[in-house]
């Protein structure tokens, strides 16, 4: 494949920034959660075990399904196709945006990854307030607001999610940026394997299970993070509990800025590839 200039530009930033996960070595107390976390759900009936995963895999297709059809998700990809006219005004849906160059992209796709940092920002703020309902719904919010994110970066780059195949390819990435960074190197080298074994089928082809223990880190975090928050609510600085406010907001900014990082390097190189061949 021949690549521009600044094509190569932006997979030398990939290969740059894939070549972090083998330098991210567990530590030994990372290990030695991981192991429990193994054994205690080793210490549940395999049935049992089994059907939670199931479960939370239906859970998470049915959430994705429901976003990508909601109001504002169709609202705001009509206004990427808007924004992509500015561009090229023969641009009439979302698979033509892959016509455009890769800076083109990545303008429309900063565009919707600065809003939804920032949404994750000001809701892990409003959580630190420390207010019960606040605080009850944040794991739920942080879903859907990362779940939003990648969907939204996948159609900046020109990918319809609505197909099985698609959708299936979001969910992955979604789950492989939301896995502790240790882990995240196998699940970037497992999407990169689809991609290449990709027959660009209507339906997914490949594994469709995605839910582990592995993943759960991340829930067992957020819900760290709100008994943090619930026991410095009455941490006060003239009357604002600012202490539960920077945890919520930086924990959740932090935890979208790596989806987003993810998703984005993701979709780029998926953009490259389909311009021909394997550009690494």
């Amino acid at each position: 494949m021949t690549v521009t200039d600044r094509e190569q530009q932006v997979l030398n930033d990939i290969i740059a920034w894939e070549s972090r996960f083998s330098q991210l070595n567990p530590t030994d107390f990372e290990l030695l959660y991981d192991k429990w976390l193994h054994k205690s759900f080793q210490l549940l009936p395999d049935d049992i075990r089994t059907e939670f995963f199931v479960k939370l895999d239906n859970w998470l297709f049915h959430l994705h399904a429901m976003i990508q059809g909601s109001q504002p998700q169709i609202d705001t990809r009509e206004q990427i196709i808007t924004s992509a006219r500015l561009f090229d005004e023969g641009i009439n849906q979302l698979t033509d945006l892959q016509t455009l160059s890769i800076d083109q992209l990545t303008y429309l796709c900063e565009q919707q990854v600065a809003k939804s940092r920032l949404y994750s920002f000001v809701q892990g703020g409003i959580t630190g307030t420390g207010g019960a309902p606040f605080l009850g719904i944040d794991l739920p919010l942080m879903l859907i607001i990362n779940l939003r994110a990648v969907q939204l970066i996948a159609m900046s780059y020109g990918n319809e999610i609505n197909t099985p195949s698609e959708m299936m390819t979001a969910l992955k990435v979604f789950h492989g940026a939301t896995l502790p960074k240790r882990l995240q190197g196998n699940a970037w080298g497992n999407l990169l394997n689809d991609m290449e074994n990709s027959t660009q089928s209507f339906f997914y082809e490949g594994n469709e299970k995605l839910m582990n223990e592995e993943w759960l880190d991340q829930p067992l975090k957020q819900i760290l993070k709100t008994m943090m928050i619930y026991f410095f609510r009455r941490k006060m600085i003239q009357g604002i509990p600012i202490v539960g406010i920077a945890i919520g907001a930086g924990i959740n900014y932090q935890l979208t800025r790596n989806v987003t990082t993810f998703a984005q390097k993701y979709y780029q190189y998926s953009y490259l590839h389909k311009k021909g061949g394997n550009p690494l």
